[in-house]
């Protein structure tokens, strides 16, 4: 008999996750001119639900959710490249914290996978917009995938004890 992978709740849980990011991603969205970017809260719950669901839930949580939210809010040509960046830094922020840093250092964990993103952004907004377009851009990036580190940070050490997906 085979073990099972994902229960239930665990399903649940990544739903609801997603949900998070849609929504927080959606919630406050503030674009940016030269870019047609815009930054916002969703780094927090992609962070989080890394810690909460593991890196796996990083990933998809964290690249589903923001690529979702980029569809919904009429972004649908940054999708794929958030599909991959967001995803990415689900799961740089868990890998980190728990092979590298450990639980003293999870701030500089999340913060490293937010300029992670910040960075992502900025490589593919050179080939999008060029070069002056995307050093404009890189500071709002910057500012939110820190944001999104604290926030997190503050949210798993409320959180971590509370929630059991296994």
């Amino acid at each position: 008999m085979s073990k099972k992978v994902f229960s239930t709740k665990k399903i649940a849980v990544f739903g609801i996750f997603m949900a998070l990011v849609v929504v927080s991603t959606m919630i406050i969205s503030i674009p940016s001119v030269a870019t047609q970017g815009y930054v916002n809260l969703g780094d927090v719950f992609v962070l989080l639900s890394g810690l909460i669901l593991g890196p796996i839930g990083g990933l998809v949580v964290g690249g589903l959710g923001s690529a979702l939210a980029d569809i919904l809010l009429g972004y649908a040509y940054y999708a794929p490249y958030t599909l991959i960046i967001k995803g990415l830094e689900g799961l740089i922020g868990v890998v980190l914290f728990k092979k590298v840093f450990k639980e003293k250092y999870l701030l500089v964990s999340l913060g490293l996978a937010g300029l992670f993103m910040a960075l992502g952004y900025f490589v593919v907004e050179i080939f999008l917009y060029g070069y002056p377009a995307a050093i404009l851009d890189i500071w709002g990036n910057i500012f939110q995938g820190l944001v999104g580190a604290v926030l997190a940070t503050t949210l798993y050490k409320v959180l971590k004890d509370r929630i059991k997906i296994h």
